[in-house]
Formats: C-alpha cells, structure tokens, sequence
C-alpha cells in the first residue's frame, strides 16, 4: 500500500514538473510549496522520523521501498518530499523544540556540510575548526558540495575541535554544531553548476569569526564522528533504493522501446544483442535490489554492518550506470534526447558514486572487514 501510495504520487506530483526542471535548472518556489503542501497532506513528508516526534515512523525496509519509488523522479523534486537527517535524533530537549520538530513539521530545513575543498574522502583532514572561548566557539573555515543549503534554515556543521594522539599519529578531533542560517558570520555563496541533478544546488558556507553558544552543540563535544557514523549507513541504503528506482524506470523505458521498435521486419527485442542486455539489466537491478533490502532488514534488527551498507550502496550506484549506459544504447540516438528522461538519469547517475562515500570508500570499508580479523 505504501509502494502505490508513493508511486501514485511521484507520478502526478513529481513527474509533470521534470522537464521544467531541467530546462530552467530550478525548482519555482510555486512549484516547491505544492510539492511540499501535498507531500504533508500525504502522511508522506518525514515519513523516517518516529512517531513520537510527529513522522510516520516507517521500519527500515518499507522506507527504502518509498525511497525506491521517489527515486524515479528528478531528484530536485523527489528531495522536497523530506527525509530530514537522523542525525538531529541526537538533539536534547531544548534543541528538538528549536530545530528536529519544525523540521518534522516541515517548518525548517536543515543541510549538513562535512565536505571541504581539502577534506572530502578524508574527513579528519578539514580544516573548519572551532575554538572554545569560555562557554562559545568561534568558527572559521568553509564547506562546499552542500546540497541544497540555499534553501535551508539552519546546518548541521561539523568542524575540528582539537587534537587528539593514538597509535596512528595525531588525529582531529570533531565536533557537530546547529547553526542558524542568518547567524553572523556565516554566509552561504552559490557553489558549482554540475550536470548531475539539475534544480538541486549544492554552496559554499563561508565562517569567519562565526560565534555560536555551547548549547549549539549536537552530541557530545569533540564526539561529531559518533553522530556521523550512526548516520552513514542509513544514508547510504537511502542513496541505494533510490538508485534502484531511476534503473527501474529506465529499464522500464527499453523493454518497452524493445517490445515495439522494428528494425529489420521484427521488433529489436527479438534480437539477442538486445535481448541479452535486457536480461543483464534485469540481474544486475535485482541483485542490487536484494543487497539493499537485506542491508535494510539488518538495521532493523539492529545487526546491520558498515559492509552491508557499502555493499548495497556500491552495487546500486555501479548498476545505475550500467543500466542507464545500456538503456540508452537500445534506444540508440533517441535515448539521449531530452524527449525522453533516460539522458537525465545517465548524467544523474555520476554523482551517486561519489556523494555520499565513493565507490573505492566502499570497497575500503568492504575490503577492510575482510582482512582485518586476519591480520597478526
């Protein structure tokens, strides 16, 4: 019932606005506050946020199948329909009042900003720090690639707070902080225009002398990663199922161009060049399909493993590719026209094996878990 509810929506809220996405390369304000007025009205807005706090409270595998089917739409649109982060579970009492309820309510947007010019895979070399000064810190440093911070009201920024030795070196110490959009200084700068996701921006946030109270903290001081690392792995499943629903649909898109294009006196599916992809379009998209889904399952029985989720994001985002690359090889010329959504979803589906934890982060995290009980 909720895989039909969700697909229902994405196809007469979501669909209809695509192209006008594509074309202006944003999301209208008009078109925003519909989205997100009837996503309320749906029950399916913060739908992975408990029920305690005013969202659905679905488990783990019934949100990956909602994000699956949100996944086949332009991901500038898909996203208004919000998942705010689990991270802002580690809110205390005051700090849900302020900013994890107004965001279940839609009131508020949050934008997390980890990632700096020098620090993207390599989180502990970021050099946004934070200094105590009595019962504030003082912030400077930037963040770029955050997404979507030109529409939020308040970041969940991660900066360095100190330094701490073990066994391997000196390593930083990170802290997460709230801090509210319009907070001096701290000012958010248009980023890059990338051709993945159009509509859907990433910025730069730009902090000098930025002074924020030590009630601002989220978590624990100089204990960021702790908030991070609870997060990660479900973001990562979300990145999966989503991936899951664009190859979906684009091989939706070919087995049908393969059922009714004729070449030759036959339609192209009878020939086993283009049968053949079909059907390793098909394996690879299950595959992916039950990686996720079993990864899914785990974390609801709270046995789900950083491999688990670093296989289901690799294989998902890797067969996106395929799928998509492969979908537009059987339409041929046609596949990369704007008529059609494949061309979106090929251009799309590039960041997905980066944002998030690239790809060779995930076969470090698989390939560490592998070696590591055999090492002496």
């Amino acid at each position: 019932m909720v895989v039909a509810s969700v697909k229902a929506f994405v196809e007469q809220e979501l669909y209809p606005h695509e192209q006008e996405v594509e074309r202006t390369g944003v999301v209208s304000s008009e078109i925003h506050q519909k989205i997100k007025q009837a996503a309320l009205a749906s029950g399916l807005y913060a739908a992975n946020m408990p029920e305690k706090f005013g969202g659905a409270g679905l488990d783990t595998v019934t949100l990956c199948m909602m994000e699956r089917e949100l996944g086949r739409a332009s991901f500038a649109l898909q996203y208004i329909v919000a998942r705010p982060s689990n991270i802002l579970l580690a809110c205390n009492d005051q700090q849900k009042s302020k900013y994890l309820l107004p965001a279940v309510r839609g009131e508020k947007v949050e934008c997390l900003a980890l990632t700096e010019p020098d620090a993207g895979s390599d989180l502990r070399s970021m050099k946004c720090r934070a200094e105590r000064d009595a019962d504030h810190f003082i912030i400077n440093g930037s963040k770029h690639f955050i997404s979507h911070a030109d529409v939020s009201d308040f970041v969940i920024l991660f900066a360095a707070t100190g330094v701490e030795e073990t066994s391997r070196g000196p390593k930083k110490k990170i802290t997460s902080f709230l801090v509210d959009m319009g907070t001096p200084g701290f000012k958010v700068a248009p980023g890059y225009n990338s051709v993945s996701h159009r509509g859907y921006h990433n910025c730069i946030l730009n902090f000098d002398n930025c002074r924020v109270h030590e009630s601002q903290i989220l978590g624990i001081e100089n204990h960021g990663f702790d908030v991070a690392n609870e997060w990660l792995g479900g973001t990562r499943l979300s990145v999966a199922a989503m991936c899951l629903g664009r190859a979906e649909r684009a091989l939706e898109i070919a087995s049908n161009w393969a059922a009714q294009r004729k070449q030759f006196g036959q339609t192209i599916g009878k020939f086993q060049g283009i049968s053949f992809k079909l059907a390793d379009m098909a394996l690879e998209y299950k595959a992916a399909e039950l990686l996720t889904m079993h990864a899914a399952w785990k974390l609801d029985q709270g046995d789900m493993s950083d491999t688990d989720a670093a296989m289901a994001k690799l294989k998902s985002t890797e067969m996106l590719a395929m799928v998509a690359d492969e979908a537009i090889q059987i339409l041929g010329g046609m596949g990369l026209m704007d008529e059609l959504p494949l061309e979106r979803i090929w251009r799309d589906h590039r960041v997905e094996r980066i944002w998030d934890g690239t790809s060779e982060i995930q076969r470090h995290i698989i390939s560490r878990a592998l070696l590591r009980p055999l090492e002496i």
